[in-house]
């Protein structure tokens, strides 16, 4: 839901504002696992890199009140899947809940996907290091939900599919469904790897847990709960992290807010007079954070999650009907106005509270390790724990959606498509497998940045140029289908492969800003998909009832 810019790793003089700053039912091995990890998690443990530092001392640190907050959390996340387990007798179970879903839990579970641990730290730390230049780039997203609501979900509601990319085989053929998972399924692995590891390093950074422990807390207990419980455990859970997570910045806002002389309006009015409440920069400039780069390119970045993304497409199809699928994705898209005020005012507040009190800040720090730092000197005991909770919620809540639907995309458009009379308690234990599988393969990837995170210098960066590599060419591939009736699978084919070369190439060899990554390759997925349908022959399926310009007898699609 909410896309950034690549972050500088410290406060540089390019960060500085404007103006001087003023101060101011699965067995019981699933407990077992558990009990083990929280004892883990317990154990004393060195700072996670050599030459780390301690943390700063606090409220009397990251003490028992704390752990016992964590320890609760993450024991009820593991409760929720134990208790949904008895009703998974099914993959309809396991992948749609039945259809069961009520629309405002699935459209809280979206929010809860969207908003990851790297925006929990990313969306206050880029406030504290610079302004709100981001905050209309970040509400963008709600330009898409009407085109989701009036074309997209009609189709995956009424062809009755299980993940989006059956789609791309009824339009076109097998090698566009199975290109679009190939797609998805990359980068999904990329995106756990990230979700894991950055709050992973800050978390060790501020509060000196061993970054791998916290990488297999959080890695480990999402696979327990998301193997016994399936997407009806993932929604319910990312229903409780999102309150979690709100109530976490929440708190921390109050805080600041208590120890600024003059409170939350004396933080706007000396975040106005350092000009860290601006909203844009008009320029043409494509290379910078300017007003149209940024919303643009998270207008286009919003394409893949909300019309592509099987994370979120599995969401609408676990309610009951299409108005209940219109009703949850208006709110997640109408969630990102709250959202992003309440993070966007975090970090000027954090701003404000460090400019008041510098000598509390470490030298060297990271932007994103801002909050933790904040949480863990400042917070009264038990709280700071729930915060910390919160940044666990975070990232949980997306590893959790991607290891559901990357299991949901295997089973149904490998497996079950190859297979199609094997026998249902088969495929329910086939995807059980992958779904402990995807998360011990994206806990793997996190570890691997952890081992090499010298050598990485931007991991933003690079999830963002992944997102433009696979995520642009996979929302053109459906735009092609559903918009056109000329597109042919040969030319969706070359217009994906020329999307991704695309974004690539933009990534590697042009100083674009990195928002543009995913309008590149969804252009380019257009323009070259659409001129290559018209040039090269090919196979055109039966379009009754695929695109919007053939809805079918009695406009069976869209009613």
């Amino acid at each position: 839901m909410c896309n950034l810019p690549d972050m500088p790793e410290t406060l540089g003089k390019d960060d500085k504002p404007d103006k001087p700053c003023r101060k101011l039912s699965m067995k019981p091995a699933g407990w077992t696992v558990l009990v083990i990890l929280i004892s883990a998690a317990l154990a004393p443990t060195a700072p996670a890199f050599a030459g780390a530092e301690a943390p700063a001392a606090g409220r009397g640190g990251f003490g028992t009140a704390n752990w016992l907050v964590l320890t609760a959390y993450l024991t009820v996340m593991v409760a929720i899947g134990a208790y949904f387990s008895r009703r998974e007798q099914s993959t309809d179970d396991f992948f749609l809940a039945g259809r069961r879903i009520p629309w405002w839990a699935a459209g809280l579970s979206i929010v809860g996907t969207g908003l990851s641990a790297i925006t929990f730290m990313a969306l206050p730390a880029k406030a504290y290091a610079t302004d709100w230049t981001y905050f209309l780039g970040n509400i963008a997203p709600i330009l898409v939900i009407p085109l989701v609501t009036a074309f997209y979900l009609p189709f995956y509601r009424r062809l009755n599919i299980r993940t989006a990319y059956e789609y791309l085989e009824k339009r076109f053929n097998l090698a566009a469904r199975l290109i679009g998972s190939g797609f998805y399924v990359c980068f999904q692995f990329l995106r756990m790897a990230v979700v894991l590891y950055l709050p992973a390093l800050a978390l060790s950074t501020v509060t000196g847990l061993n970054v791998y422990h916290c990488i297999l807390v959080m890695g480990l207990l999402c696979i327990v709960y998301t193997v016994m419980g399936g997407i009806e455990a993932v929604i319910w859970t990312d229903v409780l992290q999102v309150v979690v997570l709100f109530s976490s910045a929440v708190l921390c806002l109050c805080v600041i807010a208590a120890e600024v002389d003059g409170g939350l309006p004396a933080i706007i009015s000396a975040g106005h007079q350092a000009g860290k409440l601006r909203l844009a920069r008009l320029a043409w400039d494509p290379t910078a954070a300017v007003l149209w780069v940024v919303v643009a390119g998270n207008f286009f970045s919003a394409f893949m999650p909300n019309t592509a993304d099987q994370g979120v497409v599995q969401r609408y199809l676990t309610v009951a009907d299409l108005k209940a699928a219109r009703r949850a994705a208006w709110v997640s898209g109408l969630s990102v106005i709250p959202t992003s005020l309440l993070f966007f005012t975090l970090g000027t507040a954090l701003w404000a509270f460090y400019q008041a009190h510098p000598q509390l800040l470490r030298p060297g720090l990271r932007n994103d390790e801002i909050l933790p730092l904040f949480v863990i000197q400042q917070m009264p005991p038990g709280v700071a724990g729930l915060v910390i909770a919160g940044v666990f919620a975070a990232a949980m809540s997306s590893l959790d959606s991607s290891m559901n639907a990357v299991a949901a995309v295997v089973t149904t458009d490998v497996y079950r498509r190859f297979k199609p009379t094997v026998d249902e308690r088969r495929c329910l234990r086939l995807a059980r497998w992958v779904t402990a599988i995807t998360g011990a393969v994206g806990m793997a990837a996190a570890m691997l940045m952890a081992g090499y995170h010298h050598q990485i210098k931007s991991l933003w960066d690079v999830f963002l140029a992944v997102l433009g590599l696979m995520g642009g060419a996979l929302a053109g591939m459906f735009i092609l289908g559903i918009f056109t009736r000329r597109t042919h699978a040969v030319g969706v084919c070359i217009g994906a492969a020329a999307g991704s070369t695309t974004a690539i190439l933009a990534w590697q060899f042009s100083p674009l800003n990195s928002l543009l990554y995913g309008a590149v390759g969804l252009v380019t997925c257009l323009a070259v998909g659409y001129v290559a349908s018209l040039l090269l022959p090919g196979r055109q399926n039966h379009l009754t009832g695929l695109t919007i310009h053939t809805p079918g007898q009695n406009h069976q699609i869209f009613q």
